[in-house]
């Protein structure tokens, strides 16, 4: 996976707790490696037009949305309050927290991106509403709507 130092300008959420890999499995890494350019951003494709994709991503508590590439300028919501592991490709760990309401935008230059997995480490079930700007720096990536 190639290190992606602009990450630090990322508006990226939470406590950072692992580094260089720690404490990934051999199997997360080979799902990072195989999803590298997966563009299946949520769970739920909503809505799609020529401007925008409308995504939900729904996790019950200790579900897992596997590894997938942000291109597009883009944000979230959290729809209701929990908390979540995320594993990002640059071998960091983040845990968070949300509450209800929070939003966060992402931009991303000609070639930048974001590869990360989310997990929910909470009580409750974890949902946000995702939406991808097809106007942006990078072309959006085909998806795989099996």
């Amino acid at each position: 996976m190639t290190d992606t130092g602009f990450l630090s300008d990322l508006p990226l959420a939470g406590e950072l707790v692992g580094t260089d890999f720690e404490g990934w499995s051999p199997e997360l890494r080979a799902e990072f490696e195989a999803h590298s350019f997966d563009g299946e951003v949520g769970s739920r494709l909503l809505s799609a037009n020529d401007r925008v994709r409308v995504w939900e991503i729904r996790l019950a508590p200790g579900e897992r949305w596997h590894a997938h590439r942000h291109v597009l300028d883009y944000f979230w919501t959290a729809v209701n309050a929990g908390r979540s592991r995320q594993h990002t490709s640059d071998g960091t760990t983040r845990e968070v927290s949300y509450d209800a309401g929070e939003t966060r935008h992402f931009t991303f230059a000609q070639d930048q991106y974001l590869l990360h997995d989310i997990e929910n480490i909470g009580d409750t079930e974890l949902v946000f509403t995702t939406v991808e700007h097809l106007d942006s720096a990078n072309a959006p990536l085909p998806l795989d709507r099996r």
